[in-house]
């Protein structure tokens, strides 16, 4: 009898639903076996109870983060290409650059932004500047890289066909640096999530950030993991967009299926 293949993604979702659907119910057993108080581990249930009775309060809050994330986000993509870009067909600007990127990446973004919240208010824009200093530098490592991997044999042959510099780097050094700069936007979403919620930690009125302050400040701990389980669940979202972006437009770069059975174990 032949052997009965499934589809790898459909396997995926399966694995994937079987372990959260394991550890929910874990999570359920224990807190009600050892009468766990829901204000130090609410069991899944509470928290599922607290979606039910402040889902108003979740949507509105949600939509802030959102907005924060994906402005910081869409900073990060058009900033960290243009640096990238620069530092790589000027040479010359790598040694400049490169250490003050280093530097606005290992300042800790807690410490700098009262500063920005100073400077800018307490709205918005200094959350979505964290979030874009936070998700920049991936997307600027990986784009440059990629824009710097083409073979020398190749770009040997374009300045024998008298490309131009503009040709050179749109035609070669462009398709070369899109995987790469996908694998940087995928780490860049996930952090401009976590910018945005640094940003409503430190001075924010609303949002799922500020949801958790206030949560926490009246020991409200299923409003606050519930509010978690919607950062977690964005965040999943977000990325999975970019993922989805990355295959329609670039499906080239997508796993062959020697690669999928082998990660598949079969």
């Amino acid at each position: 009898m032949a052997r009965r293949r499934y589809h790898p993604a459909a396997m995926k979702a399966a694995k994937i639903t079987i372990s959260l659907a394991v550890l929910l119910a874990s999570w359920e057993i224990g807190c009600k076996a050892f009468s766990i108080p829901s204000f130090v581990l609410p069991a899944p249930t509470d928290i599922l109870r607290a979606f039910i009775e402040r889902g108003d309060l979740f949507i509105s809050h949600s939509w802030v983060t959102f907005y924060e994330t994906v402005g910081g986000f869409a900073l990060a993509v058009v900033l960290g290409v243009l640096i990238a870009a620069i530092i790589v067909v000027i040479p010359a600007l790598n040694d400049i650059v490169m250490p003050l990127l280093l530097i606005s990446q290992l300042v800790p973004k807690v410490a700098i932004a009262p500063i920005l919240l100073i400077w800018f208010g307490y709205g918005p824009f200094p959350k979505i500047l964290i979030a874009f200093l936070i998700a920049f530098f991936p997307i600027v490592i990986n784009t440059a890289a990629g824009l710097a991997s083409v073979e020398m044999a190749t770009l040997d042959l374009a300045y024998s066909l008298r490309a131009t510099r503009w040709q050179i780097f749109w035609m070669f050094r462009v398709p070369s640096a899109l995987p790469e700069l996908f694998n940087g936007m995928k780490i860049a979403i996930t952090l401009a999530v976590i910018g945005a919620v640094v940003g409503e930690f430190v001075g924010g009125s609303s949002g799922l950030g500020y949801l958790i302050i206030v949560a926490n400040s009246e020991l409200n701990t299923p409003l606050a993991f519930a509010a978690l389980t919607l950062l977690s669940l964005g965040g999943i979202i977000l990325y999975v967009m970019v993922e989805g972006a990355e295959r329609i437009l670039i499906p080239w770069n997508r796993p062959t299926e020697a690669h999928l059975r082998l990660a598949g174990g079969g």
